[in-house]
């Protein structure tokens, strides 16, 4: 008898003995025959009881999600499901063995489920039979592996990097893990292979990749855990376009083999300045307009105080209109608690029939409010401003742009709009150490035209860096690395760090610098990320298999927790007390 995947049985079977083994998903009684449906990986069979079989009235020792090994024969449905790749058969039970009975469920075991986010965590391994689950993972599967394929067959090397490595200042805190053997000292958990990438372009690999893990102890939010996978890539011999038209080739490859979807290439770039300045955002989604806009102009003779004060004391004001929508409090509402979550004061508003001005600058001038509209060409609408520090501008009424694309709908879930975001500043100010730190890491070169003077004007210096985004979300960051030990040592002075330090941090670096290091960048995709935007799921958390909160705890596994104070003892460590 031959035994077959439930979602393979097809009309080929018709009239033929076999088994199959799977889970319960329904029990239906319907007089005089019980109907089950079995289901694994492959999909779900449909399987009939007939009263006059000895096993009726054993039916009712089965239950949900239980796995049954079932003997039977296959015949052709009466009544077709067309909604089932087996719907066109049914199995005649001969035979059936319960291999592993299900107790009752804490959570339906469908994709619509009744589960909270935290009972699917931890009942993890339930949440993963659901089917649009499974799919998401045999998707991630064959992008990873389409991914590999590509990259293979352009020469690159895949190279594993070690998991046990050394704390180095990469943007995030490290997670640390203390050695028993050398007691006092720590390993850190990768925040990305980034050192040892381009050690081995120093070794000659010339093209390395890797599907790397990588930890960051940071906040969390719906795109990040504290582990997570990239695709890690470097080479050698390029330039910024070398890397840029690799990464859009696969991404071509991937789209067109796994969705039947043909890209367009090159994908657009922007500069940074203007994706803060018309986006509000170093990641814009450009699926939908609603650009931000200087209001200056429109407003250099206004007597409305607000306003009027923030252009004398040199602040910018900045608007949005949203054209012929007249949003409703509610929505206001909304809009300005994201304004106020980005640090802005508040969001200034008000909607316009073509007559009557309704809001919070109801009382401005009419003619400003004329003027704008006419120079937009729009006869009504509602429009939304800030009038603050740019910095704060931008990042606040980016914000507001943002929710405004999910409140009207604006965000297609089928188009898929990729940017390279170029020509970043090099340096990002930290007002907490009063100092500047890198944008993206201390190995990023500075640009060809600020190389000689990036250390004393860090405010004007740019780099070598660009950031690829898809539909609002950052999926990869890359950089033309420094190769020369004179500027790496410059750039290490750059962000304060003393001899001292650089020697413990990177002395190894700056030593395998000595013997010929070949011009070299790369990127770093987040798999994660991007599994998440092609399938369309929520968050982060339904593309990994076992995932942390919010809080960054296992619910399932229940970690973090505490552990055995011998274990402690060994590592020479104590839990200082609150």
């Amino acid at each position: 008898m031959n035994f077959i995947y439930c979602g393979k049985v097809d009309e080929k079977f018709i009239n033929k003995k076999i088994k199959i083994k799977g889970w319960v998903k329904k029990i239906r009684k319907l007089g005089s025959l019980v109907f089950l449906d079995i289901a694994d990986r492959y999909g779900l069979v449909q399987v009939v009881i007939k009263q006059d079989n000895s096993f009726f009235n054993s039916i009712h020792e089965i239950t949900k999600e239980s796995i049954l090994e079932i003997d039977g024969v296959v015949q052709k449905r009466q009544s077709p499901n067309t909604n089932l790749s087996t719907g066109n058969i049914e199995i005649i039970l001969s035979n059936f063995k319960i291999l592993s009975k299900a107790i009752g469920l804490p959570m339906i075991v469908e994709n619509q489920t009744d589960a909270l986010e935290d009972t699917r965590l931890k009942y993890r391994y339930l949440d993963l039979r659901r089917p649009q689950m499974l799919e998401r993972f045999v998707m991630r599967s064959k992008i990873i592996n389409s991914i590999r394929q590509y990259l293979l067959s352009r020469e690159f090397i895949e190279v594993e990097t070690p998991i046990l490595s050394k704390p180095t200042p990469e943007g995030a805190r490290d997670y640390l893990v203390p050695s028993r053997i050398q007691r006092g000292y720590f390993y850190a958990l990768p925040q990305s292979p980034q050192i040892y990438k381009q050690l081995l372009m120093v070794s000659g690999f010339n093209r390395y990749f890797q599907i790397a893990r990588c930890f960051r102890d940071e906040d969390l939010r719906i795109d990040r855990q504290p582990e997570f996978t990239q695709l890690d890539i470097e080479m050698s011999f390029c330039d910024e376009k070398d890397i840029m038209r690799i990464i859009e080739k696969m991404f071509v490859k991937v789209f067109a083999s796994l969705f039947n979807i043909d890209l367009i290439t090159p994908f657009t770039t922007m500069d940074y300045t203007v994706a803060m300045n018309l986006y509000g955002s170093d990641k814009p989604d450009i699926r939908f307009d609603l650009l931000l806009n200087d209001g200056s102009s429109f407003f250099k003779n206004t007597n409305f105080k607000i306003i009027k004060e923030a252009l004398n004391n040199r602040k910018h004001v900045k608007y949005i209109v949203v054209p012929n929508l007249l949003l409703e409090n509610k929505q206001i509402e909304t809009l300005r608690k994201y304004a106020k979550d980005n640090q802005a004061y508040d969001l200034m508003h008000l909607t316009y029939d073509g007559v009557v001005l309704e809001g919070s600058i109801k009382a401005i001038e009419h003619q400003v409010i004329d003027e704008i509209f006419n120079y937009h060409q729009f006869k009504k609408g509602t429009l939304l401003m800030i009038a603050d520090e740019l910095l704060i501008v931008n990042q606040a009424l980016g914000a507001v742009r943002n929710e405004l694309g999910n409140i009207l709908n604006l965000k297609k879930t089928q188009e898929y709009k990729f940017l390279w975001v170029i020509n970043w500043p090099l340096f990002e100010f930290n007002s907490q150490t009063n100092s500047f730190q890198p944008m993206h890491h201390p190995f990023t070169s500075p640009s060809k035209q600020t190389i000689n003077d990036f250390d004393i004007h860090p405010q004007k210096a740019f780099a070598r860096a660009y950031d690829i985004v898809l539909n609002g979300f950052e999926i990869g960051g890359g950089s033309i690395r420094i190769n020369d030990p004179a500027i790496q040592q410059r750039m290490f002075k750059a962000i304060n760090l003393d001899d001292k330090t650089i020697k413990h941090k990177f002395g190894f670096m700056l030593e395998a610098f000595k013997y010929g290091v070949p011009p070299h960048g790369g990127i770093a995709l987040g798999l994660d990320r991007l599994v998440m935007l092609l399938t369309n799921a929520q968050t982060i958390r339904d593309v990994i298999a076992f995932p942390k909160n919010s809080k960054g705890v296992d619910q399932m596994m229940e970690t973090p927790n505490n552990v055995d104070s011998n274990q402690l003892e060994e590592l020479g460590i104590k839990i200082k007390s609150d």
